[in-house]
Order: C-alpha cells, then sequence, then structure tokens
C-alpha cells in the first residue's frame, strides 16, 4: 500500500476514535441536566442523546467546511500533521475525562490542529479568518449562554409564578424531554461535523476529493455513527460534575439551561462557528442558577471548569506542535515515515 495513502487510513481511523471519546467525553452536554433532575434514568438518556447526536451530526456540513478548509491551509499541511493533531485531542480528552473535568473537544481539536500545522509549515499555514471566527465564538458562546440560561429562567419565574409548584414541575418535567432532545440534537450538529472537516482536510490535501473541497456521504455517517456511539457508553464522571457538582437543578432549571445552550449552539453551527458546546452549557447552568442567587453556584467547581478551559488552547496547541516537531526530528535522523518531508 502506498505509504501516503496509509496515513489517510490511519486519520480516518483516528478520526472516528476522535469522535467516539468526544461522543462519551461530551455526553454530558447533552444529558447531564436531564439526569440531575431524574426525569430520564441515565440508560434512556444517553441511548436518545446518542440517536439525536446522529441525527444532528448529519444535519449540514457548515461547521466541517470551516474546520476543513477554514483553519489551515489544505496544501500546506500533510496527512500526518492531521493524524498527529488528532492523537493531541485525543490525549487531551482523556486526560481530562479521567479528572471529570468537562473541557472543549472542540478547542482540544482547533488548537491541536494549529499547533500540529504551524510545526509543519510555519504560521502561514495558518487561515487567520477563519481561526478568528473560531476564538469569536470561544468568547460569545459561554457568555451568550450565560445570559440567555439567565434571561430565560427569570422568564419562566415570571409567566409561571401564580401557578403552585407542584404543577410547574410536572409542566416541565415532560418539557424536559424536549429541551434535552433539542440539546443533543445541536451538539451532534456542531460537535460532528468537527471531525468531518479534519478527516475531508486529509483527504483533500492527499488529492482523493478533486478540485473541490467537499465532506463524502461516507464521512458524515461514519463521524455521525462514532459520535453516537460515543455518547451512547456515556460519560460518568464529567455528568457528575456537570449535572449534580455544579449546580443542584430542579426540571424547570434543566430547562431552561438546555433550551438556552441548545440555540446558541445552533444559531452557531448554521453559521459554520465551531463553538464549545461545553462552554455553552456549563454557562447556561452557570447562569440559570446564578439567578436562584449566588450561593446556589458552587464557585469553586465553576472555578476547576473555567481552569480547565483556560488551559485547553495553550496546552493542546503546544501538544500538537511538539508531538509535529517529535515526528519530523525522527525523520531528520533518518526514520523514515509516511508522509512527512
Amino acid at each position: 500500500m502506498d505509504g501516503a495513502l496509509a496515513i489517510v487510513y490511519v486519520v480516518i481511523i483516528l478520526g472516528l476514535a476522535f469522535e467516539f471519546v468526544n461522543g462519551f467525553h461530551d455526553a454530558a452536554n447533552a444529558i447531564a441536566t436531564v439526569v440531575a433532575t431524574r426525569v430520564l434514568s441515565p440508560r434512556a438518556a444517553v441511548l436518545m442523546a446518542g440517536s439525536l447526536n446522529f441525527l444532528g451530526a448529519l444535519s449540514g456540513t457548515a461547521v466541517a467546511t470551516t474546520l476543513g478548509k477554514g483553519i489551515v491551509d489544505p496544501l500546506a499541511i500533510s496527512q500526518t500533521t492531521v493524524a498527529i493533531a488528532l492523537v493531541s485531542a485525543i490525549a487531551w480528552d482523556l486526560l481530562t475525562w479521567y479528572y471529570g473535568l468537562p473541557t472543549s473537544s472542540s478547542h482540544a481539536l482547533v488548537f491541536s490542529v494549529l499547533g500540529a500545522a504551524v510545526a509543519t509549515a510555519g504560521f502561514k499555514a495558518v487561515i487567520w479568518s477563519g481561526t478568528s471566527k473560531t476564538l469569536l465564538g470561544i468568547v460569545y458562546s459561554p457568555l451568550l449562554g450565560l445570559l440567555f440560561g439567565a434571561f430565560l429562567m427569570l422568564a419562566i419565574y415570571w409567566l409561571f409564578r401564580d401557578i403552585r409548584a407542584s404543577v410547574v414541575s410536572a409542566f416541565f418535567g415532560r418539557a424536559q424531554l424536549v429541551s434535552s432532545a433539542y440539546m443533543a440534537f445541536s451538539h451532534g450538529g456542531n460537535d460532528g461535523q468537527k471531525t468531518m472537516g479534519i478527516i475531508s482536510l486529509a483527504l483533500f490535501s492527499a488529492g482523493l476529493l478533486g478540485s473541490e473541497f467537499h465532506v463524502p456521504l461516507w464521512v458524515m455517517i461514519g463521524a455521525a455513527a462514532a459520535m453516537g456511539l460515543g455518547t451512547a457508553m456515556g460519560g460518568w464522571r464529567i455528568i457528575r460534575t456537570m449535572g449534580r457538582r455544579l449546580v443542584r437543578l430542579a426540571p424547570v432549571n434543566g430547562f431552561a439551561a438546555e433550551t438556552a445552550a441548545g440555540t446558541v449552539i445552533e444559531i452557531a453551527t448554521r453559521f459554520g462557528i465551531p463553538i464549545s458546546t461545553t462552554h455553552a452549557i456549563s454557562s447556561a447552568i452557570l447562569g440559570v442558577g446564578a439567578t436562584r442567587g449566588t450561593k446556589s453556584v458552587r464557585w469553586q467547581v465553576a472555578g476547576n471548569i473555567l481552569m480547565a478551559w483556560v488551559l485547553t488552547i495553550p496546552c493542546c496547541f503546544a501538544l500538537g506542535y511538539l508531538l509535529t516537531s517529535l515526528v519530523r526530528m525522527l525523520v531528520d535522523a533518518g526514520v523514515a515515515i509516511p508522509g512527512v518531508g
């Protein structure tokens, strides 16, 4: 088998592995609140989320296109660059999953790709327009999630102010089934497309997509299936942090948080902005919790999450850069590695 083609197969396998890890790492994004409020059992919640993650991932390719040709120049990097970036992102996801930290798989992937690309071809490989779009998502998605979560919760309090608490609880217990499904679908739509874009990037840079970048149907289905399966496996460490340790939630709170986060994610997806679904739901939960008073939020846990968010960007950029540099050093020392010149 040709060496360059072999490395493309490696990228596809690593991409699907990342999407699987992304699914169980970010399962909390879709189901933490519905599990914490006991509206659904954990088993029913992960099956629902896995199915809707799959459908959401097939709902478009705008984010995949941004990741595939809008972050780095496909002609300036090799398939090995993409493979190393995926190894970096997977390693970070597994490390933060082990410690139960709901970090951003999206930012782990994007900045691993950037670090690997810079190590391969310098900063000329970076497409700043697409990178700035991602950076805007980093800033605005948690802010909008926080504000919209708080606004929606206050609106619900006002609209239902004269209705008995038992009636409100029963109503939102059913309504949260809809909001959690919405969150799972939107999560799949944004996160599922990222790996599609990365696999398509490798295929395009290898000349396997012709002259025009596009996302093949089989890539869409494969990535969607991997994410759905990963979500169905669950990510219980992070679910516990998100759904039980950050803020104590009732069904009405879960509904507000999921609706707010799902809307922020869905809007970003349609504009092709690869945001962090973790940031969106975490900040929405904080916004909802803060409407009950600052003491309702466990700020030490929130601080640990914020620290993990901040560390993801430099750590994944550095990891992608260092791993790529190491591979290039091995090549310079005479070790033959396909796809690296």
